[in-house]
């Protein structure tokens, strides 16, 4: 494969990457929403960025069979179709629920962006090579996510619907993908090679859950978090939730050599980043540089965390189950996302008596340190060989 057909494979993943980022599209403006329509439970404003994760956990576990019968080229087409009609389709009704339903639609295009996204890298790159393409591709993500954080937060300061105009990414995915990735036909399996999963893919899957659980937390309460002079601001809230993607971009690129650093507690180390974000967030949600600074570390987490797992789900099967085994980890992830905004806010509340913010990413951060206190427990059983 020449080098030039390998950038427009990456720009293709790039644009998957960016699909994904549209999960944040409403993020900025979660506060002007939850004010526009006071009678909707706090909940159902913060599953408009947690609730695609519900559809996309059956689409991305459909998908593990789906890429045996269709291209991959060819559903993520449909995906970046569906993530443009769910993208604009609230601007012609000024309705709550209409925007909740596309949102929820639109995890039909994040379950397929996010599990096919590494199927895409495990098919055209191998060994060392594609650990540094997963790097871009989480860099990608984050990049997507600055990208949308920012422009929504601009796009929807004087109204909040406006910030639906950035799903003209979504356009953009459609014709780039189109024009840049091969159509390989459906994925093909023989007699010596099946569709077979092992106990590591379900135990990253459990990871996943509880850290997207504890992880999606910065992004679903942020907005809502900010006091003092900075209360409702879209435009700070847009420039954390930026600030927390383009850390992911740097991790991304430097993924490689942090990896050979950290060796098997690179999960436990981004893990652990979380729980410094999240308390600094608590500690100061009126002072704006601490804030930032929590964002970075909450933005490591992730910028880590999520490439290197997928890396960890695709080494440990055959290539025909790779989809299956990014579908079965998306579950998790997916899972954990949809669930967080009821499971966080009634863990909060029975715990300190009060479900606010601070006490949400306060729970958020001992979770993410006794996730990354087992990891590193684990590693330490695989090493000695009791696994």
């Amino acid at each position: 494969m020449s080098k030039t057909q390998k950038f427009k494979i990456i720009i293709a993943i790039v644009m998957i990457s960016f699909l994904q980022g549209l999960q944040h599209s409403v993020t900025p403006v979660l506060g002007a929403i939850a004010d526009t329509y006071p009678a909707v439970p706090t909940s159902f404003v913060q599953m408009l960025v947690s609730g695609p994760g519900l559809l996309a956990m059956v689409v991305a576990l459909i998908s593990g069979v789906l890429v045996t019968k269709i291209s991959k080229k060819k559903l993520l087409l449909f995906a970046a179709a569906i993530g443009v009609l769910t993208g604009f389709l609230p601007l012609l009704f000024d309705s709550f629920w209409l925007l909740f339903v596309c949102r929820m639609i639109y995890g039909m295009t994040l379950g397929l962006a996010m599990c096919l996204n590494t199927a895409v890298v495990a098919e055209f790159f191998e060994g060392d090579e594609r650990v540094q393409v997963m790097g871009i591709q989480g860099a990608s993500v984050g990049a997507g996510m600055m990208l949308v954080n920012l422009g929504a937060g601009m796009l929807g300061a004087g109204n909040f619907r406006n910030a639906s105009w950035i799903n003209l990414i979504a356009v953009l995915a459609f014709v780039l993908l189109l024009l840049f990735l091969p159509d390989t036909g459906k994925a093909q399996s023989d007699r010596r090679e099946k569709i077979r999963l092992n106990r590591d893919v379900y135990i990253m899957a459990g990871i996943g859950f509880f850290f997207f659980m504890f992880l999606i937390t910065f992004t679903t309460n942020i907005s809502m978090h900010l006091g003092g002079a900075l209360a409702g601001s879209s435009r700070v809230s847009g420039i954390l939730t930026a600030a927390f993607s383009i850390i992911q971009i740097f991790m991304g690129i430097v993924l490689g050599g942090v990896t050979k650093a950290l060796k098997r507690f690179t999960m436990a180390a981004a893990l652990f980043s979380f729980t410094i974000g999240a308390l600094l967030l608590v500690l100061f949600p009126s002072a704006f540089a601490w804030l930032l600074i929590g964002a970075l570390f909450c933005g490591i987490c992730q910028g880590i965390m999520m490439p290197s797992s997928m890396v960890e789900v695709a080494n440990a099967v055959n290539p025909v189950s790779q989809t299956m085994a990014s579908a079965v980890f998306s579950c998790g992830v997916n899972l954990g996302s949809f669930l967080s905004p009821v499971f966080m806010n009634a863990a909060a509340n029975a715990v300190t008596g009060e479900a606010t913010t601070g006490h949400v990413y306060l729970i958020s951060a001992v979770g993410m340190a006794l996730l990354a206190a087992f990891s590193v427990l684990y590693q330490l059983k695989l090493k000695r060989g009791l696994k």
